[in-house]
């Protein structure tokens, strides 16, 4: 296979006012391609300066008569051109998130920049939908709510999913009428500022979406302490949520938190086991393991047990990882030389504490070159081993045996997250009832990782707390006002 072709940018300023701005500092960082280990381009190193105009430029705009005049259909119709931008730029796109994230190319062109166009449409459906009630109350009095935007939103995303993160945040933010200061990932931020640029090409108002780069100790921390800031949409670690809820309490704004996850994957022997290990395999390979509901836990019964093991290291011996912009690659780089080595050091811990290596555990480079790590799958895993408990990030699956429903349930809550769940079986009355039981946000039955604009997402427990996606998100971003009529005269 051909190495990794490097592509070099120009340096990427901040995003500001549907402008390119200079950070105040004049500091720049560089951006590297985690599978050739190359500088792909400087990105402005946004101060609290910068969060600040920014913020600035997004409550001016929240209170313009060219944004919040705007009628609700047009807001709706704009979003749709945002999206059509965005559909025809697919390729464009897909290659920023693959050089800056180390995804294989499939998956950034064919499912995450497909998935962020439809999130955007599913909400330019919703622009014109937002609305509030009437009341019947005592006496003669005309009572109804309002459903108005929450305001200048601060939106913290991760680096797994560059621009579907972000999208989930953008989508319902605009539609409801809010504008929107965005903080992409250091690692990843080519993607977030070419689609502002997209947005004001579509002719989104200045101002209604910002984009500042930086440190998360530095821009995050600025954004969550900004007074104007209304609303924070964090997706990320559940240690950073818990800082930012202890910060955003300073000025009592508003949060939503997606954090981490330590998702269980149960398979029954009564199930299609061939389905069952082939959900199992996506469940924790996709991504390279870097997601946040990854089925990163394992539960087998164990008469089935030999049998899933058997085709679940064939396929990871298969996964070989390689150059992410080839077509047929489907495991690529870990995102940066630290998440390699975090990843690693799971998988010592995992040998360590007495878990089985089944295949992989191994660091491998590409032409000498890349922060790769091969699939690796560890077997009789204990639920109180450190991989069993702890989000690992990385494409690192831990096995482990049950006997019976009550058995699995119980393990498979023992955790401190609450994020997703998938169960395998076709027993439907098992299936409705695990799912029940189950402490998480999302459960899939004989499915896992599958996601859609319309369908809430979220977790439980220190998995975080509001819904991205769906008529739910909706909430997170609009405020609900109650006027009071006299109608005696």
């Amino acid at each position: 296979m051909e190495a990794v072709k490097e592509v070099r940018l120009s340096d990427r300023q901040l995003f500001i006012g549907n402008e390119p701005s200079a950070p105040h500092s004049g500091q720049y960082f560089a951006t590297i391609n985690p599978a050739t280990e190359e500088s792909i381009a400087q990105v402005a190193a946004g101060d609290r300066e910068d969060t600040d105009r920014a913020v600035r430029a997004a409550h001016a705009a929240l209170a313009s008569k060219e944004w919040s005049g705007m009628d609700a259909t047009d807001r709706g119709r704009l979003l749709w051109n945002i999206a059509d931008l965005l559909e025809a730029r697919t390729e464009e796109i897909a290659h920023l998130e693959t050089i800056d994230n180390g995804k294989p190319i499939f998956e950034s062109q064919y499912v995450d920049i497909p998935l962020c166009v439809n999130v955007l449409r599913y909400y330019a459906g919703w622009a014109d939908k937002v609305h509030g009630a009437t009341i019947p109350v005592r006496g003669e009095n005309l009572v109804y709510t309002r459903r108005e935007p929450v305001g200048v939103v601060g939106a913290i995303t991760p680096w797994n999913f560059p621009l579907l993160l972000a999208v989930w945040k953008i989508g319902p933010a605009l539609a409801t009428g809010c504008t929107v200061v965005l903080k992409p990932a250091e690692l990843t931020s080519l993607s977030a500022l070419r689609f502002a640029e997209l947005c004001a090409e579509a002719g989104l108002p200045a101002g209604v979406l910002n984009v500042v780069t930086g440190k998360g100790s530095v821009v995050g921390q600025a954004l969550v302490e900004h007074p104007l800031v209304d609303k924070i949409a964090f997706t990320g670690s559940t240690e950073v949520g818990k800082r930012i809820m202890q910060t955003a309490a300073g000025t009592t704004k508003r949060v939503s938190l997606e954090l981490g996850g330590k998702s269980p994957n149960i398979v029954f022997s009564d199930c299609d086991l061939e389905a069952a290990i082939r959900g199992a395999h996506n469940g924790i390979f996709y991504g390279k393991g870097e997601v946040c509901a990854a089925g990163s836990r394992l539960f087998v019964e164990e008469s089935v047990h030999d049998a899933v093991m058997e085709g679940l290291v064939a396929r990871a011996k298969r996964a070989v990882p390689a150059d992410p912009l080839h077509p047929k690659t489907r495991m690529g780089a870990i995102v940066s030389e630290a998440q390699q080595k975090t990843v690693l050091g799971y998988i010592a811990k995992g040998k360590a504490e007495g878990a089985t290596l089944a295949t992989g555990g191994e660091a491998v480079k590409i032409n000498d070159r890349g922060f790769f790590v091969q699939p690796t799958i560890f077997d009789h895993v204990t639920p109180e081993m450190t991989i069993a408990r702890e989000e690992i990030f990385g494409p690192v699956l831990a096995v482990i045996p049950f006997k019976d429903e009550a058995e699995v349930i119980r393990m498979a809550n023992d955790v401190k997250y609450g994020l997703a769940a998938a169960i395998w079986t076709r027993d439907i009355t098992r299936a409705h009832a695990v799912a029940a039981r189950i402490k998480a946000g999302t459960v899939w039955i004989n499915m896992i990782n599958t996601y859609d604009a319309a369908a809430p997402f979220g977790g439980f427990k220190e998995s975080g707390f509001g819904r991205e996606l769906g008529e739910n998100a909706l909430e997170a971003y609009t405020e609900t006002k109650t006027v009071w009529v006299n109608l005696k005269g």
